[in-house]
């Protein structure tokens, strides 16, 4: 029996995306490629809303036959080099039960006609080094190791946690 996909840009004032959001990211956050880690009471209960305030926030829900299946968290951001505005793919995640039938590349090929509806230069996005079926998919769906010149090496991302009081 085919299988209904809908893949819509999320309205975080709605709980019944707001529910979805939070059930999917907390499934991502589960996962051994999102830490491993269940999201706490606290931010299940603040992420819609907050999330919901910024303006420079996309989300993107992908459901199955109706079920919350995966989701794409995109930031705006801004190519000083390009001197115009990238997206970037901050979550990104499909529930294992739905993973192989299509929905990843469904939800980029989505991200892709956001990021060319807000005339953004390019789409960026992280993937941890071991996380080969990911990264499988981003380079399936034209993604490449960012490089300005080879002779430097391909670019890290690295952060850095700041102290609360």
């Amino acid at each position: 029996m085919p299988m209904t996909t809908e893949i819509l840009r999320a309205d975080l004032s709605l709980p019944a995306h707001a529910d979805a959001l939070v059930l999917l990211l907390d499934a991502y956050a589960r996962d051994a490629a999102g830490g491993g880690h269940a999201l706490s009471d606290d931010i299940k209960q603040r992420l819609p809303g907050e999330l919901a305030r910024r303006s420079g926030v996309h989300v993107l829900l992908g459901f199955v036959d109706g079920e919350a299946a995966g989701l794409a968290i995109c930031m705006e951001g801004f190519s000083t080099f390009a001197c115009a505005p990238l997206l970037n793919l901050h979550d990104f995640a499909v529930r294992p039960q739905f993973r192989g039938q299509g929905l990843g590349k469904a939800l980029l090929a989505r991200v892709a006609g956001l990021a060319e509806e807000l005339g953004c230069c390019k789409v960026t996005l992280e993937v941890l080094e071991g996380n080969a079926r990911a990264r499988g998919l981003y380079l399936a769906c034209g993604f490449k190791d960012y490089a300005l010149d080879p002779a430097f090496g391909k670019a890290m991302f690295m952060q850095r946690w700041l102290a609360k009081d």
